[in-house]
């Protein structure tokens, strides 16, 4: 009879045990958490799934820019980090920034461009280019982004050449390619030598290969105050009223968004801080 009730009571004690064995599992304790997706460096991630983050520059398209490297202040190399740089570099990337798009740039001798754009090799060109009626046969242009024009400059001690007029017969330096090239060939009888790179022709006026430079104002101002130390000077009245702007394959549909972004930058004042970084003055209205 003890031993009955004995063994009564072990099975009850053993059919207890193994209900509240059994309600452990997903009941007293919580279940355990997935664990969060952790980022490359090992830190969480904010919680936003794969394509459901803001778009980045990674979403926006890229689009290849033909430059020079050679026209300072506008695109050039920097001495000390090989980076380029230049007033060209700075507007270019705000244009994109505005726009929505992102922009790779590849350099190439200024020569060499128009035909680069016209063949459609690249997506745009920004290398201080001046807007001509000829060029526009093959490309298409933005609206004008900066006015220049053509200067004429002698070493300082010439007292010989003190306007274009005085050219004819003597040796003057340009760089290939260029409006000035156009003008003094179409408008003087001097000899014209042109050269890829427009520091060359600055060189061989300096040597005394060449009697007179004729290129862009701005460039000319700023390689003879800061290049040379007033070893050259530029003489004369401006010739030609010229404007540069930002060229395309004809018919591109991203002159009309660089067109929009560039009117915007010149609206909101972006254009003339780019300016006045590079000029060192705001231009007027802006």
């Amino acid at each position: 009879m003890k031993k009955g009730l004995f063994y009564l009571f072990l099975t009850l004690m053993l059919s207890v045990l193994v209900a509240c064995g059994s309600s452990d599992v997903g009941t007293d304790e919580p279940a355990e958490e997935t664990p969060a997706e952790e980022a490359p460096d090992g830190e969480e991630m904010d919680g936003e799934a794969e394509g459901e983050t803001d778009a980045t520059s990674d979403d926006q398209d890229t689009y290849l820019v033909a430059t020079d490297n050679n026209y300072i202040p506008f695109e050039f190399l920097d001495n000390e980090t090989g980076e380029l740089v230049g007033f060209d570099i700075d507007l270019m990337q705000a244009i994109a920034d505005e726009a929505g798009f992102n922009v790779e740039f590849e350099q190439m001798e200024f020569a060499g461009i128009i035909a680069a754009i016209a063949s459609e090799r690249f997506d745009m060109a920004i290398a201080g280019m001046t807007i001509t009626e000829e060029r526009a046969e093959s490309i298409d242009f933005s609206e004008p982004y900066y006015d220049a024009g053509l200067i004429l400059a002698v070493r300082a001690d010439n007292e010989e050449i003190q306007s274009i007029d005085d050219v004819d017969g003597k040796v003057v330096a340009t760089r290939s390619g260029s409006t000035s090239e156009d003008y003094l060939n179409s408008n003087t009888e001097a000899t014209v030598e042109a050269f890829p790179e427009i520091t060359e022709a600055y060189q061989n006026l300096l040597s005394g290969r060449a009697d007179a430079a004729l290129y862009d104002v701005p460039n000319v101002l700023y390689y003879a105050d800061t290049e040379t130390g007033g070893e050259i000077t530029p003489v004369g009245d401006l010739l030609t009223g010229e404007q540069y702007g930002i060229a395309f394959p004809k018919g591109s549909e991203l002159k009309a968004q660089v067109d929009e972004a560039l009117a915007t930058l010149m609206e909101n004042g972006t254009y003339g801080d780019i300016y006045e970084e590079w000029f060192g003055e705001r231009p007027e209205g802006m």
